[in-house]
């Protein structure tokens, strides 16, 4: 009996020996998301915003449009630095839609301008956010991402009216 087991043990390790052991971060695919960016642009009741101009290693990794949920707009990102920075648009009401999308961060007395606007930082355990509160919506671009990398993507942000 204790030498079958040996012999399972043995060609276990053999075979875990010569498995591959990637433990490297998961290859996530790059979205196209222009078609969904047309088609939030023709439907939602606000200026759907995306990035213009930032850099490659930005990479698009999730995209949707829901407008029979508040015409909320979601494009996620892995930075350059392997976080997460999603921008997030909305015309459900603001309390709701920010604690939902930031997963319970709480908002700061911080703030700070961007291209003009006032933005304001929200902190949480698990995702940080600046928040823009306009004329019925609420774009914010949230995420695991420093402030830097956030305001990164929020100052790239373009909608059609700009």
């Amino acid at each position: 009996m204790i030498l079958s087991l040996s012999l399972i043990l043995l060609a276990a390790g053999v075979v875990w020996l010569f498995s591959p052991h990637d433990e490297g971060e998961p290859d996530l695919k790059r979205v196209d998301y222009r078609v969904d960016l047309l088609t939030a642009r023709r439907a939602a009741t606000y200026p759907v915003a995306a990035p213009e101009g930032l850099p490659e290693a930005w990479k698009p990794t999730s995209v949707r449009f829901r407008g029979e949920e508040f015409d909320a707009w979601h494009l996620g990102y892995r930075t350059p630095d392997g976080e997460y920075a999603a921008l997030e648009q909305s015309t459900q009401k603001p309390a709701v839609f920010i604690r939902a999308a930031t997963r319970g961060a709480e908002k700061t007395d911080r703030t700070q301008r961007i291209d003009g606007e006032t933005w304001t930082r929200y902190e949480g355990g698990r995702y940080d956010a600046l928040v823009l509160e306009g004329e019925g919506s609420t774009t914010m671009v949230t995420g695991t991402a420093s402030f830097d990398r956030l305001t990164e993507m929020a100052e790239a942000l373009r909608s059609e009216s700009d």
